[in-house]
């Protein structure tokens, strides 16, 4: 995993977490410790009274008096906490790095607060995993450091935290205070992810890529008779003494690219380790969709975003660093979502644009899923399908006598549906980081000027 790297800027900070606040307030309660030094305190009083033995009275006095001097200032207000989340963007296999405070808002010092911090599977946070205990003085606070390690992409929750304090040399004891888990954002780390320069049909007023149009670019369109509203600088001197009248060198433009990242969040399978682990079909699926739309949103084209899912989530085309940021925070709600109804259809063609690229990152484990990518392809539409499967296959839970042989079946029908979609005009290339979808841009790009077939 040493090539992968963050699909985050590390210059950009997401906003402070906001500490939550603790739930309820504690009262104070005495302890047992304090029950068993007046029951002997009394005992023996009653019996040096009654057998007349000032022995027993003197040595029942160092038990009043100490019990008497521990309850001089009893705790009347519960312990606050409060966890503090570093605000750097954190990715896969990064840094986390928290605090957990505990304040003492009373007048009386807290001689132990016990706290024990839940978190998620996610979060490999070595503190997290035993009870700390600290002495907090009056009007003070205690800090616990939370370090550790982001194991997976997504939100994960950091908490709840609940804490009991002792006070009066052990004799009285709060309730548990419970403080809400902290939301940590987890960004999801990418291999590095090159394309060629080649789009089907780079439609915008600006950008990077060639197109077929005249415009003020540095590709060499051919060589003109000079018109109007034609700049000096275009003058070709050398045609234009040849000829005897003036030339100009007509280029091409360049144009900014819309591409479209379709997830299908319809299934889920493979074991998800983590970023040192296996992947499943969703982490295969949101690492390539943030690497694509981080090397297109580089390149100054417009990006766009739809689930393939009954939530059928969408999010806008738009270009720029605001829509790299935006597109992270979106793959964080990424969820396996189920069948979609056969009835409705949540990617419909209207939803993509005609001139975009549409990139379907699909594991085809659902036969809507091959139907939807014909549909778009009968359509008009530019599209590639990346294969998201896990090498591994599907997980089996149990297997029995015929498990190899349905497993046999079931691939090959799969095969035999990626042949289909490639006779339908859909590619399908398996996801391998770099240079994944070369060959399909490639020849994309070439036929683009082809005609095209559309439903009627």
């Amino acid at each position: 995993m040493s090539g992968l790297r963050p699909a985050v800027p590390p210059a950009v900070a997401e906003p402070p977490a906001a500490a939550p606040e603790a739930e309820g307030v504690a009262a104070w309660a005495p302890t047992r410790a304090l029950s068993r030094a007046l029951l002997l305190a009394g005992l023996l009083l009653i019996a040096g009274v009654g057998l007349a033995r000032t022995d027993l009275v003197l040595l029942a006095t160092p038990f009043l008096i100490g019990t008497a001097v521990s309850l001089r200032h009893r705790p009347s207000a519960a312990p606050d906490l409060a966890v503090t989340v570093d605000a750097t963007n954190r990715v896969e296999s990064g840094d986390v790095v928290a605090e957990l405070e505990v304040i003492n808002p009373d007048r009386v010092r807290y001689d132990v607060v016990l706290t024990r911090v839940r978190r998620s599977h996610w979060l490999r946070v070595a503190a997290a995993d035993r009870p700390h205990g600290l002495p907090v003085d009056a009007g003070t606070a205690g800090v616990i450091a939370l370090e550790g390690e982001a194991l997976r992409w997504g939100r994960h929750d950091l908490g709840p935290v609940a804490a009991v304090a002792a006070a009066c040399d052990g004799l009285f004891t709060s309730a548990p205070v419970v403080l809400r888990a902290a939301r940590i954002a987890v960004y999801p780390r990418t291999e590095p992810f090159q394309a060629v320069d080649a789009m089907p049909n780079a439609a915008g007023l600006v950008g990077n890529h060639r197109s077929r149009r005249p415009g003020q670019a540095g590709e060499l369109a051919g060589v003109r008779q000079f018109g109007p509203g034609d700049r000096l600088r275009r003058i070709d001197w050398r045609v234009s003494l040849r000829t005897g009248a003036l030339h100009v060198a007509a280029t091409l433009s360049d144009r900014d690219a819309e591409v479209a990242l379709l997830l299908d969040v319809t299934a889920e399978t493979g074991n998800s380790g983590g970023v040192h682990g296996g992947a499943s079909v969703l982490d295969t699926t949101v690492r390539a969709a943030a690497a694509i739309a981080e090397h297109y949103l580089h390149r100054g084209d417009r990006v766009s975003l739809l689930e393939y899912g009954p939530a059928a989530r969408r999010l806008r085309a738009a270009a720029g660093r605001r829509q790299y940021l935006t597109v992270l925070e979106w793959l964080l709600e990424v969820r396996p979502q189920g069948s979609v109804d056969g009835a409705a259809d949540p990617v419909a063609a209207h939803l993509v644009s005609s001139n975009a690229l549409l990139v379907v990152l699909t594991p085809l484990l659902e036969p809507s899923s091959a139907e939807m990518l014909a549909r778009l392809a009968r359509s008009g539409r530019y599209v590639v399908a990346v294969d998201t499967l896990p090498p591994t296959g599907l997980t089996v839970r149990s297997g029995g006598p015929w498990t190899d042989t349905a497993l046999r079946l079931w691939r090959m029908e799969r095969e035999n549906t990626m042949g289909r979609l490639r006779e339908h005009g859909v590619p399908v290339v398996s996801w391998a980081g770099a240079g994944s979808l070369d060959l399909v841009l490639r020849d994309i790009a070439r036929f683009a000027g082809a005609p095209r077939a559309g439903l009627r």
